[in-house]
């Protein structure tokens, strides 16, 4: 699968997991709000039944207050009449409840008002019509009733009530209709929801089990791309190793043939340094011949003029001659050594770190102390590594940290080390005159050097030692800024065995 497809996955599967996040809340929104108005729905449905019941239960009061009084009236019995009070005791606290059930509505407010006045009219009728029983006065007390019956105020409350349930019934009709059409609403957006949730499940699970060949695909090319793979990278890993000590190979023998010339050409040096004395004693000694006896002496010869000038120019010509075959010679040597390590088998055994360095230090001391400096040693991890090889490693690191420390500064050199995941780090660290962060991999380059050439020294000390910490398994860095300093970081294999030996060849 190319870059771009997998890209492409990637965003699709993204967006089908946004458009699953996007329904579910819109589903668990919607399903909240429209819960919650069906549950307000249904309340109000509830309370315009209770309403109507109330007011029912108010009627049926006065119904029974009605009826106590008047049986009351023709039988004077003692049970109408507790009937009847016991009615009238329940009519205020029936008309209470109707009062509190109707307050969110002004036109039963309006209605309860009315109901409330009538119904304290008929109160003090029926109060009247008992006295008068009790009195005896049973004329009195039946036209009171007749006087009651033509003022029709039953009648007007019994209107009033009526008009009131209407107005209940017509809310229980829409308050209903709402109620159906938040729970219909509600079942419609729960079966939408789940159908999508169905559906980007469906197309979540055809994704995956795509991918999931896709994956199995790969790996199956992986496996059959692998299948030859150790022997490519043996056959690699020779052709390597078999470029490399021709290279090796290539370089000992051009630095062997180029020392025989260099040889030569040091040797006429020489023969031509004894002829251009010969030739400038011999041009003193005519020059200087007397006019009355022999020539002087060839010792006694000294030129002048022109002729001295022409025997300082070719003194100079000559000794430059002679340091640039010196610095070629120099040059050889230090090829054919690298070539003669390239070639030597590391032998891994256990190192006691700091005796090691310790001893090394002391090879410096007199270097040290010239140019005062302390070299302090923390403690330092133990490895298994090539005896020989660390030894090329630590020495030219402290030997350059000593080098390159600043004029009339105290010198300062620390050696400290640490371990991290199987791994030893080691830092040489100074307060010398530090390297420009631009020259830090010009370092490490053969024949290269940085800063101010004002110390001897071929350009290859440091390539050699980032070539030996590589052959080690491990690798080097360097951290420095001008005139404050440079710390050398070396992580090498606490064990460095046989099964990783040479691996780099």
């Amino acid at each position: 699968m190319t870059a771009e497809a997998q890209r492409r996955r990637a965003f699709w599967q993204i967006l089908l997991i946004a458009a699953g996040l996007l329904v579910l809340t819109v589903i668990s929104a919607g399903s909240v709000y429209l819960v919650n108005k069906a549950r307000d729905d249904s309340k109000w449905v509830v309370h315009t039944i209770e309403v109507e019941n109330q007011v029912n239960a108010l009627l049926l009061e006065i119904r029974r207050a009605e009826s106590g009084a008047r049986g009351y009236l023709l039988t004077q019995g003692e049970i109408f009449k507790a009937d009847h009070e016991k009615a009238v005791a329940a009519i205020i606290p029936a008309l209470d409840r109707v009062t509190r059930l109707s307050g969110d509505n002004p036109a039963q407010r309006e209605g309860v008002e009315k109901l409330r006045a009538a119904i304290g009219t008929r109160l003090g009728q029926f109060s009247q019509e008992m006295d008068f029983v009790r009195e005896g006065q049973i004329d009195k007390a039946t036209a009171l009733v007749r006087e009651a019956a033509a003022a029709n105020t039953t009648a007007t409350i019994g209107s009033v009530a009526n008009a009131m349930i209407q107005e209940e019934e017509r809310l229980f009709r829409l308050r209903s209709a709402n109620a159906d059409s938040s729970q219909t609403f509600a079942a419609s957006m729960t079966g939408i929801g789940s159908g999508l949730v169905v559906l980007l499940a469906l197309i979540s699970i055809w994704l995956v089990r795509r991918s999931a060949q896709a994956r199995d695909d790969a790996e199956a090319r992986l496996r059959d791309a692998n299948v030859n793979l150790e022997s490519v990278v043996d056959e690699r890993t020779a052709d390597l190793r078999e470029a490399n000590n021709e290279i090796q190979r290539f370089a000992y023998i051009v630095s062997h043939d180029l020392r025989s010339p260099l040889v030569n050409i040091m040797g006429f040096t020489s023969e031509l340094e004894e002829l251009g004395g010969d030739i400038f004693r011999r041009i003193g000694g005519l020059t200087h011949v007397p006019a009355d006896g022999p020539p002087l002496p060839a010792g006694e010869v000294t030129l002048e003029g022109p002729d001295k000038q022409l025997s300082a120019d070719f003194s100079e010509a000559l000794g430059f001659i002679k340091s640039s075959i010196a610095k070629m010679d120099r040059l050889i040597s230090a090829i054919l050594n690298l070539t003669r390590e390239g070639r030597r088998e590391f032998q891994p055994e256990k190192i006691e770190t700091r005796d090691f360095v310790e001893a090394i230090v002391s090879t410096l001391a007199h270097q040290a102390a010239e140019a005062q400096a302390e070299i302090h040693i923390e403690p330092l991890p133990n490895i298994v590594s090539d005896r020989l090889a660390l030894e090329q490693i630590f020495s030219n690191l402290i030997d350059n940290a000593i080098k390159y420390l600043k004029n009339g500064v105290p010198g300062e050199i620390r050696i400290r080390g640490r371990t991290k995941l199987g791994y030893a780090i080691f830092e040489i660290s100074d307060n010398g005159r530090g390297i420009d962060p631009k020259d830090h991999q010009r370092i490490f380059d053969l024949f290269r050097r940085a800063g101010t050439q004002d110390k001897p020294g071929q350009g290859i000390g440091l390539a050699h030692v980032r070539a030996l910490v590589r052959r080690l398994g491990g690798t080097m860095s360097v951290s420095s800024e001008l005139n404050t300093g440079s710390a050398f970081t070396i992580t090498l294999p606490i064990a460095w065995n046989a099964s990783n030996r040479n691996a780099d060849r």
